[in-house]
């Protein structure tokens, strides 16, 4: 346990990097899900799939609309910037 107040800010500070990465981490696999569904073909995913798409579409539409358009963001802008508007211009 930390003694000085120095070092609980220290603590809280690295907890606070470590939320943030995990947040943004999040928001990835979350923006990768929802172009995921909507790119989806129905007519074409397997009938045994179908319970967990409508499960995942359900988790993905229950979001605040805020933080799903983060979340797409961050997939639409990939990790070294925009990509190419033709590249994922149905997103």
């Amino acid at each position: 346990m930390p003694d000085s107040d120095h070092e609980r800010e220290a603590v809280l500070l690295r907890r606070v990097e470590t939320l943030l990465v995990e947040r943004e981490t999040l928001l990835r696999a979350t923006g990768a899900a929802a172009v995921f569904i909507a790119k989806l073909d129905n007519h074409t995913l397997p009938e045994s799939t179908y319970q967990a798409a409508d499960v995942l579409a359900g988790v993905l539409n229950a979001l605040p609309e805020r933080t799903l358009r983060e979340a797409i963001e961050l997939i639409r802008d990939g990790a070294d910037g925009p990509s190419s508007p033709r590249e994922n211009e149905d997103i």
